[in-house]
């Protein structure tokens, strides 16, 4: 069989297609949030003992994340000021 045509080699550079891929922190910050809100779904309806431990390892996990995120997004000026204090702040106390 012969081959007739033949295509170069893609020239994309692999940095600009990851790059591409990376979620905004924005869009990071909505995932965390529904996780947070998933996992407490989950421990308000679980009554396993065990799945009570993982909901509660699940919960503290994802409020470190989210927490992280929102000092990333008052770092970058993401967040209004005051909007990033309510947050953070009902993060603690619920913690």
């Amino acid at each position: 069989m012969k081959i007739l045509f033949r295509q170069s080699p893609c020239q994309i550079d692999t940095e600009d297609v990851l790059e591409l891929q990376k979620p905004t922190l924005r869009e990071e910050l909505l995932q965390a949030k529904h996780a947070l809100e998933n996992a407490y779904s989950g421990f308000d309806n679980v009554t396993d003992p065990d799945l009570i431990d993982c909901y509660i390892y699940e919960v503290n996990a994802v409020m470190k994340r989210y927490k992280y995120l929102l000092d990333q997004a008052a770092k970058s000026d993401l967040l209004p000021s005051e909007t990033y204090s309510e947050t953070y702040h009902a993060l603690t106390v619920a913690n």
